[in-house]
């Protein structure tokens, strides 16, 4: 049973390793789901330089490349790897229950 916090947002079932999508979260918020070698990720769709959805970009590995300035995140920790963007964007907890993706409010 999840957490207290945890909402299903997807299925395991729905992103292949290497691919991701974007859920709506109850806040409102837009969060990008990947699927890292296997390993479900949860952050913030939205580029913390300019408004542009990351899940519009490329995935390689644990990175995400935004669409329209070509910024680079780490998906596991939210840090910003290349400019222009400097802010890191938020990282969601995950749970898997069995092919149930849960996804709660970043902690801190």
């Amino acid at each position: 049973m999840a957490d207290a916090g945890f909402v299903k947002v997807a299925q395991v079932s729905e992103i292949s390793p290497g691919e991701m999508i974007t859920v709506d979260f109850p806040s409102g918020d837009a969060v990008l789901i990947a699927n890292v070698e296997g390993v479900i990720h949860a952050c913030d769709d939205i580029c913390s330089h300019a408004y542009a959805s990351l899940s519009e970009g490329d995935i390689n590995g644990a990175e995400v490349e935004c669409p329209l300035h070509g910024a680079v995140f780490n998906i596991t920790t939210g840090e910003a790897l290349t400019p222009p963007a400097e802010a890191p964007i938020k990282v969601y907890q995950v749970q898997v229950e069995g092919d149930d993706i849960l996804v709660a409010p970043p902690q801190g």
